[in-house]
């Protein structure tokens, strides 16, 4: 009994270890579809979020790029460089990241998200109200 119970486990804890580790595949440096810039993916807690770390043109004017286009006054003036843009994803299993939002430095807006993981190639798909509704971009790992 004791040998069974031991065995069940060791079986159990390895599911869940292998479970982990594929929710935390998506973690890690991403090239955008332009190569205009990179985003960080990192965890806090059980989601997953990611920032903006680097890009192609940093600065406009001899300054830093801003996020001029944000709908609140108060955050126009913060830089682009580290501005976190995905949000709040949970690992919904296959390799597909739900219940998130995509923010777009370009234009202001915040987007309902959804990414796939597909090896070395992640599908973010942003969209309003349902996903049919919506754009796919794929993102490539950088390593």
């Amino acid at each position: 009994m004791k040998k069974s119970l031991l065995a069940f486990l060791i079986i159990a804890a390895c599911s869940f270890s292998a479970s982990a580790q594929s929710a935390d595949a998506i973690l890690g440096k991403w090239l955008n579809p332009s190569g205009e810039g990179q985003i960080q993916i990192f965890k806090k807690g059980s989601k997953y979020f990611g920032k903006l770390i680097w890009l192609k043109v940093p600065d406009e004017d001899g300054k830093p790029k801003l996020d001029k286009f944000n709908p609140d006054p108060a955050l126009k003036t913060r830089p682009k460089l580290n501005l976190e843009v995905l949000k709040d994803f949970v690992y919904d299993g296959d390799n597909v990241y739900e219940n998130g939002t995509i923010y777009d430095p370009k234009n202001g807006k915040t987007y309902s998200c959804k990414m796939t993981l597909k090896g070395d190639v992640l599908k973010v798909r942003g969209y309003i109200g349902v996903s049919i509704l919506g754009r796919t971009e794929n993102f490539t790992r950088i390593k």
